[in-house]
């Protein structure tokens, strides 16, 4: 099958009477309602649930096996391979499942807000509320644009549509494969809107690198003296909520490609985790959450339709997709300069790791390809021992190509703009999961400022004993014991204990990446 026999094919495709391009948010928002695959919200967003899948499904996802790739791509766990007459065979069934629906949406537009480096895209789905998802969550076009849109990759995506793993040749009804030669995403058997989103990363993710272009899972916002930060963080590190600050521009969300001119963010909207959202805590992601924003498993009152943000009962990854434009204090477009501060954000479970340490380029090399964060498994049992997380560059599910490849490109980076990094903490403070507490959201942003404003330069600081880790002595705005953790911690020895298994959780994990310069070994990970 080659890629002009699928463009053709696309292309009478999208020439069905059942096919529906480009429809805006309002009309969207009543397909949604009048198919019954949502409710209105007491705000106006769309409020939809996706059935057992409310998470991504890694073990689901495959790429084509293609010439081109094959000796490019990390094959393993997260790139899995699969053949091309594997994919063929589900891309002609699911076309032929989607030509027989009454209706089919299609939206088109781009990722990256650089117009030098964009790349043109179509999301073609069977539901209505992932097309306005789609909608909301990529870059819009203007009119004069959409003339001459050619997409450059194509995602498909129909939920209803499951695989039999016996004769499809996957591993269950639920699959998500990237063909770049075919230059295709395919989707089936989930209804979670969040792979449509992660599956552009992907593609993006190898695309960008082969043009020089460091692709990164980050968010993004500059100060008035047009200083750019960056936040790289893994899902409940803080990475949304730290970047959403109203004495900064937001660049986005979540994606960004730092070429030799800057950064820009590759997406159009924000997808946000909104579990115990509040107005006091997060007052700009709270007021964006209106008409045409979509939220993912959010319980609604029958009768007012208010949101209840506490409540997990479906899920605790419940989520809200809206547009960048639905926050005031935005760039637009989503372009800026090189950064100068850059920030690793962490959830240490353990209560081990300070609350912010400036990184050398080695430590910042180190925890960059560590990735490092905590998960809490069990707790509604009472389960109190976290479980060590490291995800390679903060985003190892959607990376392509060997992490050393991107890891490499972020310490020239660092290196070529002076850009000074820290590593951020904003987990648990006076003994672990269960005995401390969650680290004081206004001593994150405290700590945060300090560092974009320079304060923490010329700083004094002391080194941490176990992790090598520079730590400032005082922070305007946060108590000086806070910074030290161990100060914060009563029992002396079982902190010590603590923090030195998870000094050799980071060895054990470091041990996979054989192919790094001595130096990121020795001088960026733990000392003892």
């Amino acid at each position: 099958m080659s890629s002009v026999g699928i463009e053709h094919e696309i292309t009478q495709f999208l020439k069905g009477q059942n096919v529906r391009i480009q429809l805006s948010v309002p009309q969207l928002v009543e397909k949604v309602l009048s198919r019954n695959e949502g409710q209105l919200t007491s705000t106006g967003a769309i409020v939809a649930t996706t059935g057992k899948y409310t998470g991504r499904s890694p073990k689901d996802k495959f790429i084509v096996e293609e010439d081109s790739v094959k000796d490019k791509i990390d094959w393993g766990s997260i790139n899995q391979p699969i053949s091309k007459e594997i994919f063929a065979n589900l891309y002609h069934k699911v076309l032929d499942y989607l030509k027989e629906k009454d209706e089919i949406f299609v939206f088109k537009g781009f990722a990256g807000a650089d117009k030098n480096n964009r790349l043109p895209i179509q999301v073609i789905n069977e539901f209505a509320w992932h097309n306005l998802f789609a909608h909301q969550l990529f870059i819009r076009p203007y009119k004069d644009e959409l003339l001459e849109h050619d997409a450059g990759f194509t995602v498909i995506s129909a939920p209803n549509f499951k695989a039999d793993p016996a004769i499809d040749g996957t591993d269950s009804e639920t699959f998500i494969i990237i063909s770049f030669e075919q230059r295709t995403v395919l989707i089936g058997g989930t209804e979670y809107a969040g792979e449509i989103k992660k599956s552009i990363f992907s593609v993006m993710n190898y695309l960008l690198p082969e043009s020089g272009i460091l692709p990164m899972h980050c968010s993004s916002n500059v100060g008035r003296e047009g200083d750019v930060a960056l936040f790289f963080g893994l899902s409940g590190t803080g990475k949304t909520t730290l970047s959403t600050d109203p004495n900064r521009k937001l660049i986005g969300d979540d994606e960004h490609g730092w070429t030799n001119n800057g950064v820009f963010n590759i997406e159009g909207g924000c997808y946000a985790k909104c579990i115990n959202l509040s107005y006091e805590k997060e007052p700009q992601i709270f007021d964006a959450i209106a008409f045409g924003a979509v939220l993912e498993n959010v319980i609604i009152d029958s009768e007012s339709r208010v949101a209840d943000y506490d409540d997990g009962s479906l899920t605790e990854n419940t989520r809200a997709a809206y547009s960048l434009q639905a926050i005031d204090n935005i760039v637009d477009p989503s372009v800026a300069g090189h950064p100068n501060t850059i920030v690793f954000l962490t959830a240490d479970a353990f209560g081990v790791l300070p609350p912010i340490a400036k990184l050398t380029k080695e430590q910042a090399m180190y925890h960059f390809l560590s990735g490092y964060t905590s998960k809490l498994a069990g707790t509604e049992r009472g389960v109190t021992s976290p479980e060590a997380t490291f995800s390679t560059c903060f985003g190892a599910p959607f990376l392509p190509l060997p992490a050393t490849r991107y890891a490499d490109m972020l310490g020239e980076k660092i290196s070529e703009h002076n850009a000074n990094v820290f590593l951020v903490n904003t987990g648990w403070t006076g003994g672990e999961y269960g005995v401390g507490s969650r680290m004081k959201l206004s001593y994150t942003r405290a700590m945060i400022q300090a560092a974009l404003e320079g304060e923490l330069s010329n700083v004094e600081t002391k080194k941490d004993e176990i992790f090598g880790l520079d730590i400032p002595l005082h922070v305007p705005g946060v108590p000086d014991q806070v910074l030290q953790p161990n100060l914060t911690w009563d029992d002396q020895k079982h902190y010590e204990e603590k923090a030195k298994e998870l000094a050799k959780k980071f060895r054990e994990n470091f041990k996979k990446f054989s192919n790094v310069s001595p130096e990121i070994v020795t001088k960026g990970g733990p000392i003892a």
